[in-house]
């Protein structure tokens, strides 16, 4: 089972692009809505939410878990793979994250390049320093968002005071003359299209859907080891620390998807 964990439903971003070109798999979604949003806690606070929620996981059965959270993979990922994946462990299970393959897909392609995020990712410089690790010509302007996950978790984010909220954010950075914008929140796209109508044309707007569901196709041919131990059923099961109500009709609504009744768990 291939098990995606966010801090509310900004994971589904990442999560539809994944099922879709990956499909025959069994997958569980777990969005911790009832602490969202992650980028205004702190990193103790971020990494034990992670722990926690890895350890759910595996204990509901899976074999490879995606923080589909730029927060968590930018401020918990390395924390929890160390505590869980040392030993014999590592052979039989994976923790990975949204943050390195974009970094990849960027690296290369751009000379400057913008990253907005929560506090928290943005105060980590996660990106910046992926991206210079594979090639260190690359300027990185950061700026963190901290109101847009709260709007988006309220279902308020095409009013006009979320876009208000936004140009105000996106006012430095289109005077920063950058050739793409890295939506470092998996929150992000579900307000891409005002975020491109903000930066104009000649701004890439980059979201992690597609090129982590390419990078996670690639990684699962490179690794029979752990590609083999995934159920191949097409069950999927979402969970949330909130109301299952509410977050039943905000992914049918946004996302396209008819899903089953969400089960609400505990943390």
């Amino acid at each position: 089972m291939i098990a995606f964990f966010d801090s509310g439903y900004g994971g589904l971003t990442v999560f539809k692009p994944v099922m879709d070109l990956l499909p025959q798999y069994d997958y569980i979604y777990l969005g911790d809505n009832a602490r969202a949003p992650y980028g205004n806690h702190s990193p103790e606070n971020i990494q034990k939410f992670s722990e926690e929620a890895v350890e759910y996981l595996f204990n509901r059965g899976a074999r490879l878990i995606i923080f589909a959270c730029n927060t968590a993979s930018s401020v918990a990922l390395r924390y929890v793979q160390n505590k869980y994946l040392n030993g014999k462990d590592e052979k039989d299970r994976k923790i990975l994250g949204v943050l390195i393959p974009m970094a990849e897909a960027v690296a290369d392609k751009y000379t400057k390049v913008g990253v907005v995020g929560t506090r928290s990712t943005i105060n980590s410089h996660a990106y910046k320093t992926e991206i210079n690790k594979i090639n260190n010509t690359v300027s990185v302007v950061e700026k963190a968002c901290p109101l847009l996950v709260p709007f988006i978790e309220e279902d308020w984010h095409e009013k006009p005071e979320a876009t208000s909220i936004l140009k105000k954010y996106l006012k430095s950075l289109k005077s920063e003359n950058i050739e793409s914008l890295i939506l470092g929140c998996t929150h992000y796209p579900l307000m891409e299209k005002s975020f491109k109508k903000i930066m104009g044309k000649k701004v890439d707007i980059l979201s992690s859907g597609e090129i982590t569901a390419l990078s996670l196709k690639n990684y699962l041919q490179r690794h029979p080891e752990i590609e083999s131990k995934l159920q191949k059923g097409k069950s999927r099961t979402f969970l949330t620390t909130d109301d299952p109500d509410k977050f039943k009709v905000y992914v049918e609504k946004h996302f396209g998807m008819k899903i089953s009744q969400p089960e609400k768990i505990d943390l």
